[in-house]
């Protein structure tokens, strides 16, 4: 299916990505993937940001993982 880079803060969401039949990869491997995951924790407060990817970024602060997995489906399905 997608080829997916997950923050490892969320490495719980791996498991349930890889049941899905997604590729799971490190942030460190992002470029070229279809869809990062992140955590929120590190949220730019200085307003600069320097993109390494053009895939879809979903933010899981707050959301469950069945609602994380649900966001990636729609971005894969609206590509």
């Amino acid at each position: 299916m997608a080829r997916i880079a997950v923050e490892n803060s969320l490495s719980h969401m791996t498991e349930a990505l890889q049941n899905s039949g997604h590729e799971v990869v490190s942030m460190d491997q992002a470029e070229g993937c279809d869809c990062c995951v992140i955590s929120g924790q590190d949220a730019n407060m200085m307003g600069i940001s320097n993109a390494v990817t053009q895939a879809s970024v979903i933010n899981a602060e707050g959301l469950t993982d069945e609602e994380i997995l649900n966001r990636i489906n729609e971005s894969m399905a609206n590509r």
